[in-house]
């Protein structure tokens, strides 16, 4: 079984690409890593060439290309809601339509005229072009990489075509959707709201937001309850659109929202308060509530012993590790790539799947390699790059770099490392990472204000050795991707 599948991601933001041979993952990367635009939304030209070049093919060699989601379906979706919200919508109308009725509209013809580029083919000479749904694509990308035969799916985002929260069941090589709740209602947009409120970038600062909460008390959380969403026991919910204004408007919050909690939106770069951390521990109690509830909804419907997790919501390893020590399940498993880069390897899994003389790659962990599925370069390359920059570099064997590495983190020194294949996904999982030594108490300071020049608050993740996770933390589950 050769079949050869490239899955892409694009044009929101996080692109990537994802290639599978036989069923297996070869290579997978964002465009990101090469442009080094964050969140680079184009298409991801770098990273498709990436992929072929690291499997030894052309794009003509390959059986398929998948892409990640439906655009007419969600084109419906936008045009539906700015009718239901009529005339109010008119200034968010007149700033997306020109975008989509130049490009993304017509976004099956612009991947072919990127990709005949992209191989110097005529576009009759490309293998053939295929489309999944943006939560199947999350949903695959969940469960068939897993190290699970069966298992509940639970998909969390801002918003794919129409679905926003979607629940699935795995078995084997089926993969049966059960339910979905539908924009507006969205847990991943409620959670970018709070973090355009307490003035944050929306797709790229939920993390702070989530990185800031441990810094508040939760005071907020019965204000958000009885106003903002409607609760549900099964976990099931609905947004009082009356305080938000991403259905008609440019913001994501109104003047409704702000006299809800008693002011205007933070403005980015302003002093952050002890008000904006209270509100952050807020969302994120709301967060970890919705998943539980909806955890175990679907644990006593499936009744399915392990879960899978895959979508923007996924990535708040907060609300994971919450799920994972007072949840139903045995076991859990999240997508490394949970966010929409991870939609590419989805993509082209659904396709695989989809023929049934292909059977499931299941082994004895996951599928994912680690998530080290990116690029590598040989100490040649290395060293020919560092001539070339002019670079002073000393050149270490193995034993003697890892000792003057140990010397040189008990001096309280920041180190960049930088070895093997590059991870998949937005975590540096030590291929690509600054570390330093986490028994020095000025650490996390001196690396967000000294070298990454970012906010104080800001969390690092301490590595630990598998087996010494209980010594430091309160389970003791491995955690390779830095998902707990």
């Amino acid at each position: 079984m050769s079949s050869n599948i490239l899955g892409i991601s694009g044009y929101y933001h996080d692109s990537a690409a994802a290639l599978l041979g036989g069923g297996k993952i070869v290579a997978a990367a964002q465009e990101e890593r090469f442009t080094r635009k964050k969140h680079d939304a184009c298409f991801p030209a770098q990273a498709v060439s990436y992929c072929i070049r690291e499997a030894g093919l052309k794009l003509t060699d390959l059986d398929s290309i998948v892409f990640y989601e439906k655009p007419l379906v969600k084109f419906e979706r936008l045009l539906e809601t700015y009718l239901s919200y009529a005339p109010s919508g008119i200034s968010s109308f007149i700033a997306s339509m020109p975008v989509w009725l130049k490009e993304k509209l017509y976004l099956k013809s612009t991947l072919k005229r990127e990709l005949s580029d992209l191989a110097g083919c005529k576009i009759d000479q490309l293998p053939p072009l295929l489309f999944a749904e943006h939560h199947q694509s999350h949903a695959a990308s969940a469960f068939y990489p897993s190290p699970f035969e069966r298992a509940a799916v639970l998909c969390l985002d801002g918003v794919g075509e129409w679905a926003t929260s979607s629940a699935w069941l795995g078995e084997d090589r089926q993969l049966s959707a059960l339910w979905e709740i539908s924009f507006p209602h969205s847990l991943g947009l409620l959670y970018s709201a709070f973090t355009y409120y307490t003035g944050f970038r929306v797709n790229s600062g939920e993390y702070k937001l989530m990185g800031l909460a441990s810094y508040g008390e939760a005071r907020y959380v019965d204000l958000i309850l009885d106003n903002l969403m409607d609760l549900k026991e099964d976990g099931t919910f609905r947004l009082d659109m009356q305080y938000f204004d991403y259905c008609a408007g440019l913001r994501m919050t109104n003047e409704k929202f702000d006299r809800l909690f008693g002011g205007p939106a933070r403005q980015g770069e302003t002093a952050i308060s002890q008000r904006e951390m209270d509100i952050a521990a807020s969302i994120q109690v709301v967060t970890e509530q919705v998943v539980m509830r909806l955890a175990c909804s679907l644990q006593k419907e499936t009744g399915a012993d392990y879960l899978c997790l895959a979508g923007g919501v996924a990535l708040n390893c907060v609300s994971n590790g919450k799920l994972l020590r007072n949840g139903p399940f045995k076991d859990i498993w999240i997508q490394p790539a949970a966010g929409d880069a991870g939609g590419a390897l989805g993509a082209a899994l659904v396709a695989w799947h989809a023929d049934p003389k292909h059977d499931r790659q299941l082994g004895t962990g996951d599928a994912m390699s680690g998530s080290y599925l990116g690029p590598q370069f040989s100490s040649d390359m290395i060293k020919a790059e560092l001539d070339a920059q002019g670079v002073v570099y000393h050149e270490h064997a193995e034993g003697e770099l890892l000792d003057k590495l140990a010397h040189l983190l008990n001096d309280g020194k920041v180190v960049g490392w930088f070895q093997g294949r590059m991870e998949f996904g937005p975590r540096a999982l030590g291929a690509r990472s600054i570390i330093g030594d986490p028994r020095n108490t000025d650490m996390q300071s001196v690396m967000n204000l000294k070298i990454k020049y970012r906010e104080s608050f800001r969390p690092f993740a301490p590595s630990v050795l598998a087996e010494r996770v209980s010594d430091y933390f309160e389970h003791a589950h491995p955690s390779p991707y830095m998902m707990m």
